[in-house]
């Protein structure tokens, strides 16, 4: 029986895995509003019935689409946070510039940011998701730049939880920002790293 409910499981995760994967192309090529749950069924190989299965509507999966490309680049970022090497003499942008990489990945694009994000505006339900989502993006940010600073003994000029605040907004309004003037997915990276190295060095106290 357990074996049984081991591999329903699994399923069940490679069943939400390809329904993302095809939300993620299909967007890509005709944006959210036209991008209809028959045609992310039809390029997923699934009926509705397995989407219904899955996700309550369109926008629960694009929503967890969004959680799910944040979550990876958080983890590549938690990765490059357990490696850093106490001692090391090291200013705060070009640390930014090591651990932040690609923040808004070339997956991330900053259209289904803004999208998700107006949406959420609009359907009170996705905008409670949305604002929790959030809060667990805080936390691990937060959690990041905690070990960062007790690494390298940095004092902030704020608390931790406002830093983890600002960079999540500049976060946002950069997406949004790109997505109104049609930047690429490497623009919009390029304009945050800026911002965030600003940020940085302005709340950033290494003496």
């Amino acid at each position: 029986m357990e074996t049984t409910s081991r591999a329903g499981s699994r399923r069940r995760e490679q069943t939400r895995a390809r329904l993302l994967d095809a939300a993620h192309e299909v967007f890509g090529e005709v944006g959210m509003d036209a991008a209809s749950v028959e045609l992310i069924c039809e390029r997923a190989g699934f009926t509705r019935g397995a989407f219904y299965s899955n996700f309550d509507s369109k926008d629960e999966l694009f929503l967890a689409l969004i959680t799910h490309l944040a979550e990876q680049k958080l983890d590549e970022v938690t990765v490059r946070v357990r490696d850093l090497r106490p001692g090391e003499v090291v200013d705060p942008p070009t640390l930014v510039r090591q651990l932040v990489g690609a923040s808004i990945d070339q997956q991330m694009e900053p259209q289904l940011m803004s999208e998700i994000r107006t949406q959420a505006l609009r359907d009170a339900r996705l905008g409670a998701a949305y604002l929790a989502w959030q809060g667990v993006l805080q936390q691990r940010v937060e959690d990041i730049i905690a070990h960062v600073v007790a690494t390298y003994g940095f004092r902030l000029r704020v608390g931790v939880p406002e830093l983890a605040q600002l960079i999540l907004d500049i976060n946002v309004e950069t997406c949004v920002r790109a997505a109104i003037e049609e930047r690429s997915a490497e623009e919009a990276t390029a304009l945050f790293n800026e911002r965030i190295t600003r940020i940085v060095v302005a709340l950033v106290d290494v003496d």
